[in-house]
């Protein structure tokens, strides 16, 4: 599918309005209950479909990253995602890699290298804070 013939629907245009709405990198079931706010008849396959639909043609990024579900980007642009080992946040991160690390690949491999997804791995300060508050365990 390409993005000139695709056809925004009333449901399509509620899922990328909501989606757009937060930078939270949802699943398909919170854009699922996002979504049943303005439009409660919708139903859980709609939704997939339309996320898969509009991920092909580009108007969103599907995320699926180390953690064992699919999330959703409504910025279509080109970014990296940091993802916290220990509770899944996923935030995005806005440097400049482009062109420069899709040329180091181009010459390490025969593939033709069409872009990247770039996923960094750490720990959120959220998690940080509740390691360092956490008791120290003494053996009695």
């Amino acid at each position: 599918m390409n993005r000139a013939i695709l056809r925004i629907t009333r449901q399509r245009r509620v899922i990328l309005e909501e989606l757009r709405k937060v930078d939270t990198h949802p699943s398909a079931d919170e854009i699922y209950e996002m979504v049943r706010k303005r439009l409660p008849r919708i139903s859980l396959g709609t939704i997939y479909r339309n996320l898969e639909i509009l991920s092909e043609t580009g108007e969103i990024q599907k995320l699926e990253t180390g953690s064992h579900l699919k999330r959703f980007d409504g910025r279509a642009d080109d970014h990296c995602h940091i993802r916290c080992r220990r509770c899944d946040r996923l935030v995005d991160i806005f440097v400049h890699l482009g062109a420069e690390l899709d040329d180091r690949i181009r010459g390490a491999t025969d593939f033709a290298v069409l872009g990247h997804k770039l996923e960094f791995v750490g720990i959120c300060p959220n998690c940080q804070d509740q390691a360092a508050e956490a008791p120290i365990a003494t053996a009695g």
